[in-house]
């Protein structure tokens, strides 16, 4: 499989140039540490009407973040295909972690996820950004087709579970978040 994914990710370096490589780097900042998605789901908590998908996505995150970054990508090890073939220029330091699954893919679709099922009207802008920053991993040359699929994969279980137990406590007349 990585002979037709390299074959992916190197398809994707054709694509490379000035606006699209400072587009991608910038996307993939805003997925860096989840930093985006922490502060959408504390801003988020700040309004009654939105609080409980502010829980959500911060819960979301959490789950996400100890499924991919500290249990699977050590289970997995990985190698990053910029580790594989060091020939690729990166515009972006060399990640130090393992690569599957993509880490900013999954928490970038754990925190979309979260926020389009609570409300769905600014879902699908959330769930556009994940995808761009799924993208950008694979324009970088930091992760897999595969690390991708699987991050945005796990990520979204992720999500629909938390919102789907909060809804159902909800449901029920209790209160979770």
């Amino acid at each position: 499989m990585d002979g037709t994914e390299f074959q992916i990710l190197y398809f994707l370096q054709e694509l490379h140039g000035p606006v699209l490589d400072r587009l991608m780097t910038g996307i993939t900042f805003l997925g860096n540490g989840g930093w985006i998605w922490i502060t959408a789901g504390l801003l988020l908590l700040l309004f009654p009407r939105t609080r409980a998908a502010g829980g959500c996505v911060l819960a979301s995150l959490a789950i996400g973040f100890l499924v991919g970054n500290v249990i699977l990508k050590n289970l997995a090890a990985r190698p990053r295909p910029c580790w594989l073939d060091a020939s690729v220029p990166l515009l972006v330091a060399v990640p130090r972690d393992f690569s599957f699954p993509s880490g900013h893919s999954l928490i970038a679709f754990a925190g979309a996820v979260s926020i389009w099922r609570m409300h769905p009207g600014w879902g699908w802008t959330a769930v556009a950004l994940a995808g761009l920053i799924a993208f950008s991993r694979l324009y970088l040359f930091v992760h897999f087709p595969t690390d991708v699929l699987a991050g945005a994969a796990i990520g979204t279980a992720i999500a629909l579970w938390v919102t789907g137990m909060v809804r159902k406590g909800r449901g029920a007349g209790r209160r979770f978040v």
